[in-house]
This record gives C-alpha cells, structure tokens and sequence, in this order.
C-alpha cells in the first residue's frame, strides 16, 4: 500500500508544483496516470487475491507434539491421476489449515500426511494397515455427516488420532447415486484433520474443506 500512496503523492505534487499542468492535462494524459495507479494497486494485491481464490489463510505455527513423527503414505494401487490428486489435497489441507495432521480415505484407499504417533515399525505397509484398522474401530467407513469435535476430540477416536490432538474434523466425502431415490447419497470415503489447538477450524475453513472435498468427488 505504501507504493500506492506515494504514487498519488508524487501526482498531486506535480500538480501543485506545476499549476498549469491541471489546465494543461489532457484526457489521454490522465488516463494513462489511471492507469498506472490501477495496475500499481493490482500489482500489490494480487498475492493477497491468489491466496483468497485459493482458499488460504495465514495460518499460525501449531505446537507439534512430543512421540510423533511426520509422514506420508498412500496405498500401493490408486491410479495416477487419483494419487496426485490426493498428494495435493493433503498438502493444501495441512498448508492452509491449522491441522498438523490429515488423512484422506477414498473407494477404500488411503493417504496420511502430517504427524503421526511414532511407531517400532513404520513400514508402509505397517501404517497403512494400521490405519485401516482404527478407521474401521472407529466406524468412520459409512460417514455421512460432517463431525466437529473443537475442544476435545471423543472418546472413540482416541486410539486414531495423534498424541496432543484437540480438535479434530471429519468431513464425509459422499459419492451421488443413481440407483435409489431415497438414499441419493451413500458414503465413499472422507477427510480428517487434527489439529492440536482448541477451535482450530473455523466455519469459513469447515466451508473450504467441504468444497475440496466435493472436488475429490471427481474422482468417483
């Protein structure tokens, strides 16, 4: 902003400066001037335009716990264009969000970013298993409506989450089905983030998540 106002000045001085430069200005002239203040100002703001577009946000450093380590894996058989889709998503999620962790669960595949609780054996095909295993003992598998836990996550998804986890998001990922009028909906997966700060996702951030959600939807 600092470049737009001394644009201005620098204007207005040698208008003051120079008296018959106002009587003397010509149309074409002034336009030009416009002009060159309009693409200063675009100039400034377009950073702040693109991380809008995009859904970001300046996110504040989150507390990283003690017994976790960072991670990221995805199950072996996903096709190219669903596993980079999935790199993506879990990167911008933890990018743009409060979360330190996510995990994305699609047509039974899986991708877990972030940090996790450290185990002996941290193979890949150790923590996928593992993961597999809490989702289904949480019962997550047939998620339909969105879950929020802002303060302290429940009960049932302690084993799931990692050490420190406080808030935690669940926000179903449903594929439309053409096969029954009564049930248009029928769950095909969702996303998880947790965070360890208390309210970590506000309704602007749960909003973004749904729609980055609903993108994945393309992919069914």
């Amino acid at each position: 902003m600092d470049r737009i106002r001394w644009f201005v000045l620098m204007l207005l001085k040698r208008m003051l400066l120079d008296p018959d430069l106002c009587s003397a200005i010509s149309a074409e002239l002034l336009r030009t001037e416009v002009l060159g203040l309009s693409l200063a100002s675009f100039s400034i703001l377009l950073p702040y335009l693109g991380k809008f577009l995009k859904g970001a946000q300046q996110v504040d450093q989150t507390t990283l716990p003690d017994g976790t380590q960072q991670i990221f894996v995805m199950s072996a058989d996903i096709a190219d264009g669903l596993k980079e889709d999935l790199a993506w998503t879990s990167y911008i999620l933890l990018r743009n969000t409060n979360a330190i962790a996510a995990l994305i669960l699609i047509q039974g595949e899986i991708c877990a970013r972030g940090y996790w609780n450290e185990i002996d054996d941290s193979s890949k095909e150790i923590l996928l298993g593992q993961f597999r295993n809490k989702i289904e003992n949480a019962g997550l598998n047939n998620l339909k409506e969105t879950l929020y836990f802002p303060q302290d996550a429940d009960s049932e998804f302690q084993d799931l989450l990692p050490k420190g986890a406080r808030s935690l998001l669940v926000q179903p990922i449903l594929q439309v089905s053409m096969e029954s009028a009564t049930d248009s909906q029928k769950p095909a997966g969702f996303i998880l983030l947790v965070s360890t700060t208390r309210y970590a996702f506000s309704i602007k951030d749960r909003a973004w998540i749904a729609a980055v959600a609903n993108k994945l939807r393309g992919n069914l």
